[in-house]
């Protein structure tokens, strides 16, 4: 039990420390799935298992990254839910109320429009410099930006190597996010929840949720254009890629957001890790340098890539300066949250085929081992009868 408590242990927060490692960090998602994946379907689904996932394509990403991120948050039927899965709660009047209650309590003290270029340690407080010519001193500085964005920091000293390295390796994906309004919430009437999940390599938008209000009212669906169909359309303007077709439901409106062209996220939903670069500099993701400690969604080791992991990895960051100012022990810097006792994360109710049924490449093994216990069986009867075996 202690063994695979810190199996586990590693693979949340070290999978550069798992079995097979290397061997999954060499590998793309798309070589594991040519490997693995017996017939065209399971190959388009699997594709667009990725992409809506990751918003990045299989040949982009680490197999070991990519099944780490699956394990994470609670494996596949977890993450691609929307009942009891990842996508089941959205906020009352939004998400960014979050932000906008704790920028109220704080007030002053937080500062918009301020993009930072500049974090220097060379003092005895670190200061922080932005591109207005304020500057700002504290003991300690979280930086909870994605890597990526370190490339328009100015750092002195410099980042250590595989820091400095890091932040030039692990891109963010791609992805349009679009929300069209209807008079009417008709698939509703028609039994049908507005989810579908499209594989045609001419639709752009793979996957679609309702995004009705709670109360029924300003009926939507929003849906997402991923990773490859994002980048081939990102050149198309607002009015070229609302040309609606005749239908029986014509949309009322049209509203989208390109976060390709998000200047101060560089994509969405999360940074991704490419083949080889986990195992190399995944140790370094969440290692302090000096006085600068590093949060973001991307650093969490639960629900990474997503709200959930962001909180997490905040949290943790503040304990870690907690602990170094010596008001917390080092104990309780990796603490957990209890489970939601409101939105509980229920059992998957699976048949016993969904759970033992082999794959394709495990039932011709287990065919190929019966023949050879079969012919084994029969040669050995032969023999027996013949009087080539005697009865001990």
């Amino acid at each position: 039990q202690q063994s695979m408590g810190r199996l586990c242990l590693w693979f949340f927060e070290a999978p550069w420390k798992a079995p097979h490692a290397e061997e999954w960090d060499k590998m793309t998602m798309k070589q594991l799935f040519d490997k693995i994946c017996w017939t065209s379907s399971a190959r388009r689904f699997a594709t667009l298992f990725v992409n809506v996932n990751v918003t990045s394509e299989p040949h982009e990403v680490s197999a070991l990254w990519f099944l780490w991120y699956v394990k994470q948050c609670g494996g596949t039927m977890r993450i691609f839910s929307t009942t009891n899965g990842g996508q089941e709660r959205k906020f009352l009047g939004g998400s960014s109320q979050i932000s906008e209650c704790m920028a109220k309590e704080l007030g002053e003290r937080v500062k918009m429009e301020s993009p930072v270029y500049k974090i220097d340690q060379t003092g005895d407080m670190v200061e922080v410099e932005t591109l207005n010519k304020e500057t700002y001193k504290a003991k300690y500085v979280i930086v909870a930006t994605p890597p990526g964005l370190n490339l328009k920091m100015h750092f002195n000293p410099e980042l250590p190597p595989l820091r400095n390295q890091l932040i030039h390796r692990v891109p963010m994906g791609s992805v349009i996010k679009c929300i069209v309004y209807y008079r009417e919430n008709f698939w509703r009437k028609k039994g049908y929840c507005g989810t579908m999940v499209i594989e045609e390599e001419e639709a752009p938008i793979g996957l679609t949720l309702d995004d009705t209000k709670p109360d029924g009212t300003v009926p939507a669906i929003m849906g997402f254009i991923l990773a490859r169909k994002c980048r081939k359309l990102c050149g198309l303007t607002k009015e070229e890629s609302t040309n609606p077709q005749p239908s029986l439901s014509q949309p009322v409106h049209y509203e989208e957001k390109n976060w390709c062209e998000e200047e101060y996220s560089g994509g969405c939903y999360t940074a991704y890790f490419p083949p080889g670069i986990l195992t190399q500099y995944g140790k370094v993701l969440r290692e302090p340098v000096g006085r600068l400690y590093f949060a973001g969604t991307e650093t969490a080791t639960e629900w990474s890539g997503y709200m959930e992991g962001a909180v997490q990895a905040g949290e943790r960051a503040a304990r870690e300066v907690m602990y170094e100012m010596g008001r917390i022990p080092q104990s309780q810097i990796w603490q957990t949250e209890p489970e939601s006792v409101e939105v509980p994360a229920l059992p998957f109710v699976t048949t016993f085929w969904e759970r033992n049924l082999p794959s394709v490449g495990g039932f011709i093994n287990f065919l190929g081992v019966a023949s050879v216990l079969s012919v084994a069986t029969a040669a050995g009867m032969l023999a027996y009868q013949k009087g080539l075996l005697t009865r001990s």
